[in-house]
């Protein structure tokens, strides 16, 4: 099986040595996503359901370019910074994923890289052909 590594150029991939998502066979990993603009700005400070749009935007991307949809997805991992604001979170990922019902967990963590980043996503797929 081929492996291949899926960027968003993003600076900081290699810095840290990942990729925003990694195809081998018919697996799709994509790592955790944040709602960090190829800018470097946070979109939706403050605000946990557009964040968790925002990534789910950019896991969509991702996808995409691994030969991947939506569709796909066999489970999600979500880290909030505060659980108490997990239907906002919940209400995002219901608006992608309300028909595909992947496994799904989410849970709170102490802190993300940035104190204003409030939500991180990673996603699973499995497509039906090896080749992308």
């Amino acid at each position: 099986m081929t492996r291949r590594n899926i960027s968003s150029g993003a600076p900081w991939e290699k810095t840290v040595g990942y990729s925003r998502a990694v195809r081998i066979g018919t697996l799709v990993e994509v790592a955790g996503t944040t709602a960090v603009d190829e800018n470097g700005n946070v979109v939706g400070v403050g605000d946990p359901h557009r964040q968790a749009q925002y990534a789910l935007e950019k896991i969509g991307r991702a996808l995409r370019e691994a030969g991947a949809g939506f569709g796909d997805v066999i489970r999600t991992r979500m880290f909030v910074t505060d659980i108490t604001r997990w239907e906002e979170v919940g209400r995002a990922h219901g608006e992608v994923f309300g028909d595909i019902r992947p496994a799904a967990t989410l849970v709170q963590v102490a802190s993300l890289v940035r104190p204003d980043l409030l939500v991180e996503i990673e996603a699973t797929a499995v497509v039906p052909e090896e080749s992308p």
